[in-house]
């Protein structure tokens, strides 16, 4: 066992993480690690940093590797935010944390995994912390491509690029790791095409595989604009379910920690001057839940653009496999009601419904236009 083990389908990435760890003259103090969503970014770059922290290169089993791999080591900071964007306030106080002496590790690691969520604004203040590093400090900032970073940070990292890995290693990952029955583990990583996360979460509740089936189940359902419209309202209502259900407890739990960090008991009014606090928190947990809402609807179209991408499969006679090969017969179904053209169109609007979703389009509107070019073209 190594810390490498869950980074599945990335021998050269690995080999050119494992080369820094054990050889200081390649060794840089600023990497960039990109890859497309469900690659293991940052499953890579916890991985290197708990190799850094370890005598023996990442073992897997030591205090730092444990630690590391756990979010607790005192030398290494994790970032994963939860809402739209990055601050800048965060920027600076990660900043702070990096001209620090390691007080236990071998080096100061600082892992981003959200480096395309910084603004401009935001990157600039990040650029001379990676510029000029302190001797033992390193930056790890993952994206999912090198162009969603500002070219003044991507020029200062050395670059590891990660593959999709193969449907096959991730589902022998999910055996391994998680326990799963070998085919529903396969199935899972197709329908995730190859999404670590997105796969094992599929594999792990049958409720997620029955969502994803009913949101696939719309591309039949949908006949004229009226279907179209209602169609899109259940997919924000879904979306808007999910993210209340995935934040709804944590929320709770935020607010009750705040109101006893204030010294406010249960039942009792906040004063006037500590209302900007929870103001602060409400505003931040908003944040969190549009983010949330904005990434289901997103895994919603993508689930939908593997449908039609199968569709297109069949239509062409390509001899590959289909995604969804559970609904082969639904995909035959529309193969045979529509045109390779017609398919190539529908793809184009998913496609458009996303790049609207990212600039803030109100979901509904950007939905309900998708799911009138999914219609049926007499």
């Amino acid at each position: 066992m190594t810390v490498w083990d869950d980074v599945v389908g990335q021998e050269q990435a690995v080999a050119t993480l494992r080369a820094a760890v054990e050889n200081p003259s390649a060794m840089t103090h600023a990497w960039l690690v990109t890859g497309p969503p469900g690659s293991g970014r940052s499953v890579a770059a916890r991985a290197f940093a708990a190799a850094l922290q370890c005598l023996e290169g990442g073992c897997g089993r030591c205090h730092a590797c444990t630690t590391t791999l756990g979010g607790t080591h005192p030398d290494v900071t994790l970032v994963a935010t939860e809402k739209v964007i990055i601050t800048v306030k965060e920027v600076r106080d990660l900043i702070g944390t990096a001209v620090r002496t390691p007080s236990q590790g071998r080096w100061r690691v600082i892992v981003v995994e959200d480096a395309d969520r910084m603004a401009e604004q935001t990157t600039n203040v990040l650029l001379k912390s990676i510029e000029e590093p302190p001797p033992q400090t390193v930056w790890v900032l993952c994206a999912p491509s090198v162009q969603d970073v500002l070219p003044t940070i991507r020029s200062r990292c050395r670059g590891v690029v990660l593959r999709v890995p193969p449907a096959e290693a991730v589902a022998e990952l999910l055996v391994r790791r998680d326990g799963a029955d070998p085919a529903v583990a396969l199935s899972a990583a197709r329908a995730a095409q190859s999404h670590v996360g997105l796969a094992r979460r599929l594999a792990r509740d049958a409720g997620a595989r029955e969502r994803r089936t009913a949101v696939l189940g719309l591309a039949r359902r949908i006949r004229g604009v009226g279907d179209a419209v209602l169609a899109a309202d259940e997919l924000v209502n879904l979306a808007k379910e999910e993210a209340r259900t995935a934040t709804e407890e944590r929320d709770a739990v935020e607010r009750a920690e705040l109101m006893r960090s204030l010294g406010v008991g249960e039942g009792e009014t906040l004063p006037p001057k500590l209302r900007s606090q929870l103001r602060g928190l409400e505003e931040d947990q908003k944040r969190r839940a549009t983010r949330h809402q904005r990434d289901v609807l997103d895994r919603a179209m993508v689930d939908l653009l593997s449908l039609y991408r199968d569709v297109l499969v069949v239509q062409l006679g390509a001899e590959v496999e289909l995604v969804n090969e559970e609904l082969a017969q639904t995909v035959r179904s529309l193969a045979a009601d529509s045109t390779p053209e017609q398919t190539v169109r529908r793809m184009d609007a998913i496609a458009v419904a996303r790049r609207r979703l990212e600039g803030n389009v109100a979901p509904l509107l950007a939905l309900e236009a998708m799911a009138i070019a999914l219609r049926p073209q007499g």
